[in-house]
């Protein structure tokens, strides 16, 4: 239970920050985009390396299938990412793009369990209807024109493969090196794609302070902690706490007076609480609901142990008796007919062997 807990704080501070940051994305708007992200990316993974050291760890370092989903992650779920959200909001109000964005939880939520082989979480998925309701009602809509649509769907799907890529090296690598080696490939990614549109320029002082923001708080912190959540809860669940970024959106440009709390925004403020409620309430359930399943699983390995076992045992005291009853009857044959010992080929030396292959095994128990 304390692991999930902890998981679910990682993953709501996370979306928090995350949310909470637009103002600071907004000091950027006059800089350059794509080398902007590789300042921003590459200083934010010498930050999680030097995190990994200082603890005395070491980075992992990928495998083969490990590049082919980070190289994806990076390409659609950051610098695809940040592109799209752009451009979509040349052909659409903010508000739209917010809304289609607002999806990816009922995404990740149908989509992760299938990619794993399970079927979706009935928790999950309402949940995940709930933030999306929540989240339409914070943005409150909005028009498009042009290709406006297509760039948010893009948006909302880039957003998804951010988490929806880093399911499995999460569980192989863990959520700070996934974290870390995504900031060094998105940051080389991003300057060379940035030296040939865009170009390079020195930052102003508030560019400069809004990029080591964004490096070390929105990127180190915000990207290690929703990989952690990621880990501990599955991608499904996890998915919900995305609502809560427009929450602290919201909620900070109240604080900076850009806008007022209306009743509309704490409606939808309080639908995504409750999404989130309810997406993650299995979830605490799932870790004694695992051992529960291990145990069983463990007994029955047991069970099947022991039956092996004597199955083994009673092929080979049968084998025996077989051999016995060989061995007497070739011998009263031999003395009864012929007077004397019969020269025929006699049972070899060798013993039985058992009724199961030679090497098998029973299957280990994983939890």
């Amino acid at each position: 239970m304390n692991r999930v807990r902890v998981g679910v704080a990682s993953g709501a501070l996370g979306s928090l920050i995350v949310g909470a940051s637009v103002p600071v994305t907004g000091m950027l708007q006059g800089y350059p985009l794509l080398s902007g992200q590789a300042l921003r990316y590459g200083l934010g993974g010498v930050v999680l390396l030097g995190w990994v050291l200082a603890r005395g760890g070491r980075l992992p370092v990928p495998r083969g299938r490990d590049w082919v989903a980070l190289s994806a992650l990076v390409g659609l779920g950051m610098l695809g990412f940040n592109a799209c959200v752009l451009y979509a909001q040349r052909y659409a109000e903010p508000g739209f793009v917010a809304a289609v964005l607002g999806a990816s939880p009922l995404v990740l939520a149908l989509v992760a369990p299938l990619v794993a082989g399970r079927r979706p979480a009935l928790g999950a998925v309402v949940g995940a209807v709930f933030v999306v309701g929540g989240v339409v009602v914070l943005s409150g809509g909005g028009s498009w024109r042009g290709p406006g649509l297509v760039l948010a769907v893009l948006t909302m799907l880039g957003e998804a493969s951010f988490t929806l890529f880093a399911v499995g090296v999460v569980r192989r690598m863990g959520g700070v090196a996934v974290a870390t080696w995504c900031c060094f490939l998105a940051a080389g990614a991003g300057g060379v794609l940035g030296t040939f549109v865009g170009g390079w320029q020195v930052p102003t002082v508030r560019e400069g302070v809004a990029l080591v923001v964004l490096a070390v708080v929105v990127t180190a912190v915000a990207f290690g902690l929703w990989y952690f959540a990621v880990g501990r809860l599955g991608a499904d669940r996890a998915g919900v706490l995305i609502g809560l970024m427009p929450v602290a959106g919201l909620g900070a440009a109240v604080v900076l007076g850009a806008q007022g709390l209306t009743v509309v925004g704490v409606v939808g403020a309080v639908a995504v609480a409750a999404g989130c409620v309810i997406g993650l309430r299995r979830s605490g359930a799932s870790p004694a609901g695992a051992e529960r399943a291990g145990a069983g699983r463990a007994g029955a390995g047991r069970a099947g142990a022991e039956r092996a076992g004597a199955g083994r045992a009673g092929a080979e005291q049968a084998a025996a008796e077989r051999a016995g009853a060989g061995q007497t009857g070739a011998a009263g044959a031999g003395v009864g007919s012929a007077g004397q010992p019969s020269t025929g080929a006699g049972p070899t030396d060798e013993p039985p062997t058992a009724s199961l292959p030679e090497g098998t095994d029973i299957p280990a128990v994983r939890r």
